[in-house]
């Protein structure tokens, strides 16, 4: 029996657009990669160590930054750098959200957060105390997702925001957790400033902060 052309054609483009839908869909949910912060001072890097979602800055518009508002003292000297934001982040069950502790720099506190993919470019955090007094804010994306990697590689090549770091590397921990990978893509973008230009964090599963977490 012979099938209709147009009915073929019509097979071809339904099966093309649920191809295309499905492809956006899971693009439009990997929270990982770089964002920029709502206000602009910081990019946080989104990485999956050990299948948990954690956030680091990787870049930031005022360099030498110090956690000075931590509650412990012994940690009020660290570099802002390189410091983890979002901490041991699960994926909630049957939606694109992932929950788990978001670090905020101005107090020195911990808050219960939850961290959702807007489309391509955007991601909504929200965080809570206690359950209550949520607030939120939207980030936006500033490098690719972190592509999937069987080994621990440090990243490569600037990212959009990253001129004019002056921090130094960190160290590489002994015992690193697996990763998905780093970022190792130059977004397109605005051209910037002239002046030494370098990805002195890399991928964030291997810094101390993070590794000694996520096994």
């Amino acid at each position: 029996m012979l099938h209709c052309p147009r009915a073929i054609a019509r097979t071809i483009v339904y099966s093309g657009f649920f191809l295309a839908t499905g492809l956006a869909s899971a693009l439009a949910a990997d929270p990982t990669g770089d964002w920029k912060v709502a206000d602009g001072v910081a990019n946080i890097r989104v990485a999956q160590c050990n299948g948990s979602m954690w956030g680091a800055v990787s870049w930031e518009q005022t360099p030498g930054g110090r956690d000075k508002n931590n509650p412990d003292a012994s940690k009020q000297s660290r570099p802002t750098l390189g410091m983890p934001i979002l901490i041991d982040m699960k994926k909630k069950a049957g939606v694109d959200q992932w929950e788990g502790q978001v670090y905020n720099a101005k107090d020195g506190q911990f808050y219960s957060s939850t961290i959702k993919p807007i489309g391509t470019d955007q991601m909504e955090i929200q965080g809570c105390v206690l359950g209550f007094l949520c607030g939120g804010e939207t980030w936006t994306r500033v490098a690719p997702p972190i592509p999937s990697s069987p080994a621990n590689s440090m990243a490569k090549g600037p990212v959009k925001g990253t001129t004019g770091v002056q921090a130094q590397a960190k160290t590489v921990a002994p015992s690193a957790p697996k990763t998905t990978g780093s970022v190792n893509a130059r977004p397109a973008g605005p051209k910037q400033a002239a002046g030494p230009s370098a990805d002195v964090v890399g991928d964030i599963c291997l810094l101390p902060d993070i590794a000694r977490f996520a096994h």
